[in-house]
């Protein structure tokens, strides 16, 4: 997908500032960076906990691939104020109506077929840090595109406080998600869930390994 250079720099710009709070003010760590491709379509799927989710797990990209855009489906009530909605467009966010949004599906599968994408598989936040069930949906769209997924495990930015400095936070990056035998299943349901509860499995391993770096 084409985007302007001017784009690119002031999501370059808004990065920085965001990751001199994250790394200088405060101590986010960063873990396994380099499972990042640098091409192709990739979906990074994390758990959802906090706020900071939406920005951290972008600014930790474009550290590890300077000036690549990631985009992210969000709810279309953050889109209602118009500056806001600029802003998040502009970050690569776009809006995604509740129930089944064909558009945004739609949308998402063309992106899935060179460019990164950040997605959160549960749906909701869990303000405890607790890792929930993945929704079968995300099964499907792996199976339908069949991107490089992977898996992402955020935990302790639930407990910042903004603003706030030395909180402690870790994001880790876990191995490329093989889907490969389930990929010759039957397009079924029970198929799409046995996809999303791997990916939610190698999640909760990453959160399994930032308790004991």
């Amino acid at each position: 997908m084409h985007v302007s250079i001017f784009r690119r720099v002031w999501v370059m710009f808004f990065a920085s500032i965001i990751g001199l709070y994250a790394h200088l003010l405060n101590r986010l760590k960063v873990v396994g960076a380099e499972q990042l491709p640098e091409e192709g379509g990739v979906l990074i799927a994390a758990n959802h906990i906090s706020a900071y989710d939406t920005v951290f797990l972008p600014v930790a990209v474009f550290h590890r691939h300077p000036f690549q855009m990631v985009w992210a489906p969000a709810k279309e009530e953050l889109f209602q104020n118009r500056f806001l909605g600029w802003v998040f467009s502009t970050l690569g966010a776009f809006p995604v109506r509740r129930g089944r949004d064909i558009r945004a599906g739609k949308q998402l599968g063309d992106l899935l077929q060179t460019e990164k994408v950040m997605l959160f598989p549960e749906g909701t936040r869990n303000r405890e840090g607790k890792l929930g069930k993945g929704n079968r949906g995300v099964g499907k769209l792996i199976y339908d595109h069949r991107p490089v997924v992977i898996p992402a495990a955020l935990s302790g930015v639930n407990r910042w406080r903004f603003p706030g400095v030395a909180q402690k936070g870790m994001i880790h990056f876990g191995a490329a998600v093989d889907f490969s035998d389930l990929l010759l299943l039957d397009d079924c349901k029970a198929t799409h869930v046995r996809i999303v509860e791997r990916l939610m499995a190698a999640i909760a391993d990453g959160l399994e390994q930032n308790q004991h770096p």
